[in-house]
């Protein structure tokens, strides 16, 4: 079975906790909710069912399992690259979600990775877009998963990505492009706004020939979309990017063989906080120009 996912209850004026979880996941229909707590598939954090009439509670921690019909396969495989008992690297392929989202439950890095291991208490450490391929760090459990997550908090972890995009010969490499990146519209787009950086990327030039270059992106902040907005700000956007600068409309299909987004998580390096020891990965993967 997938794991649950959790919702910590956010302030609203919903009178019952079915009327608030159908107004926080509108393109979960209503008859569905019904559905799951007949079924026993909403509970607190303790694992006791909850009623759909019971009072909207803020700050109330539930679980939940997501169901999804139909949910497209994913056919590109993940590797695990290196596993102890606190630490399992992963090397995502492009198109697989880190955890379940939107149309994905069992076709996503967590659950396949619980199935391939039998650990339940995998958690990702940090964010990856579905798009991106590349390194993903798990906790493999609780005891000492806050010494990891650390890392990312206080910025002590090494993030390096590689990216495909348009040549930008009129400008001076390496470049840092600092900004302020806060939601935009449609709401799953972020965009660059007036005010003080909260998002700032080194970019560095690996090769230049032709009309495509491959780059180092290296992000000091881990703000959402911020490599793919700073590129497309800077007039290069990522091949295969379906959101900036602009909206494809409908998205790359994961099931029609698309034009991955070349963007690559490539390499993590770090001073493990148990060890002291440092350590690094990098990814097995590579980026490709369109054929």
């Amino acid at each position: 079975m997938t794991a649950p996912s959790r919702l910590q209850l956010p302030p609203g004026d919903w009178s019952t906790l079915l009327d608030g979880l159908c107004a926080r996941f509108p393109r979960i229909d209503r008859a569905q909710w019904e559905s799951r707590f007949v079924r026993g598939r909403v509970l607190d954090a303790e694992g006791r069912v909850l009623a759909a009439a019971m009072p909207w509670q803020v700050g109330l921690e539930i679980q939940y399992f997501r169901e999804v019909a139909d949910e497209p396969v994913i056919a590109a495989a993940e590797s695990i690259l290196y596993q102890d008992e606190h630490l399992l690297v992963a090397d995502k392929p492009h198109f697989l979600p880190v955890t379940p989202a939107g149309r994905f439950v069992q076709q996503t890095l967590l659950a396949r990775l619980v199935a391939r291991t039998g650990n339940t208490d995998l958690v990702p450490l940090h964010r990856l877009d579905r798009l991106t391929a590349g390194l993903v760090l798990f906790s493999t459990q609780p005891a000492s998963r806050d010494a990891y997550q650390r890392l990312f908090r206080e910025r002590r972890i090494e993030k390096t990505y590689q990216a495909l995009a348009p040549a930008l010969p009129a400008l001076r490499f390496p470049l840092q492009r600092h900004s302020r990146l806060q939601p935009g519209e449609p709401f799953f787009r972020m965009t660059e706004a007036a005010g003080d950086a909260n998002a700032r990327t080194v970019i560095e030039v690996i090769e230049a020939d032709g009309p495509i270059w491959r780059y180092r992106l290296t992000p000091e902040t881990g703000r959402k979309h911020q490599l793919r907005v700073h590129m497309a700000m800077l007039g290069a956007p990522i091949l295969g990017d379906d959101l900036y600068p602009q909206v494809l409309q409908g998205g790359p299909d994961p099931c029609a063989n698309p034009q991955p987004l070349q963007l690559l998580a490539q390499a993590l390096a770090f001073d493990d906080p148990l060890s002291g020891q440092r350590r690094g990965f990098s990814s097995a993967q590579a980026l490709h120009l369109p054929g």
